[in-house]
């Protein structure tokens, strides 16, 4: 029986919805889920930033990023997302790429963006601590986690049958002390939620609460300054 590959899998299963995500990516980020991603990005980073997109799909969040303001390279995991980024703008350099062995140098960048990435790392502290890695201290990471409402979480349920699952469990409450243990400092966060949710009446209600009724959670990370001998 062949031992059963996270990478692997991950890798198939986006190559296989490159053509879906394709159709859909535009509307997400002009009218859907990712429509705020870029101003709350533009609120934080200062223009002309550079900016790594971390799991950029098809490339049109990236191209966002682009028509703001920002010098950004997309890396995916997917060889057929990166074939549909490369043939929607030739000005952008796309990179074929594993979040948890990211393809660039130490302090590469001033910004980095990873919107529904981390999810499906089989070892997500390993994926934050490359960022971490690429980017440069007291820099900034725009990472956006699916909450527990979200449809793609359906994706972990078949581990209650033992059986390997490619979307990690980690909720946004989660991730937030996971980041702060090692070496991030959360500067802001925002949640995004499906139509049912009234966000007036929710106002006043604790972060943590927030955050078990989003479709995402948006947090704003710092890095923090490295201590040198």
């Amino acid at each position: 029986m062949e031992e059963f590959n996270w990478h692997k899998e991950a890798k198939e299963r986006w190559d296989e919805r490159a053509d879906f995500w394709n159709q859909s990516s535009e509307d997400m980020w002009e009218r859907g889920i990712r429509k705020s991603i870029i101003p709350f990005i533009e609120k934080h980073f200062p223009k002309g930033s550079y900016v790594a997109d971390l799991g950029c799909g098809d490339g049109f969040g990236t191209l966002k990023l682009h028509e703001a303001g920002y010098r950004v390279v997309g890396v995916d995991l997917s060889d057929e997302m990166i074939l549909k980024a490369k043939n929607r703008v030739e000005d952008i350099a796309f990179f074929q790429g594993d979040l948890l062995q990211l393809p660039f140098q130490n302090d590469a960048f001033t910004g980095l963006m990873a919107i529904n990435s981390l999810e499906w790392t089989e070892k997500p502290l390993k994926g934050l601590n490359e960022m971490r890695r690429v980017l440069q201290s007291g820099h900034l990471l725009c990472l956006g986690l699916l909450g527990p409402t979200a449809h793609p979480r359906k994706n972990s349920y078949r581990r209650l049958y033992n059986e390997p699952v490619i979307c990690n469990t980690m909720m946004p409450w989660e991730f937030e002390q996971l980041a702060v243990e090692n070496g991030w400092e959360v500067m802001d966060g925002v949640g995004i939620y499906r139509g049912a949710v009234d966000e007036n009446k929710i106002e006043h209600y604790p972060k943590e609460l927030k955050q078990s009724l989003t479709f995402m959670w948006l947090f704003m990370l710092r890095k923090k300054e490295e201590k040198r001998l």
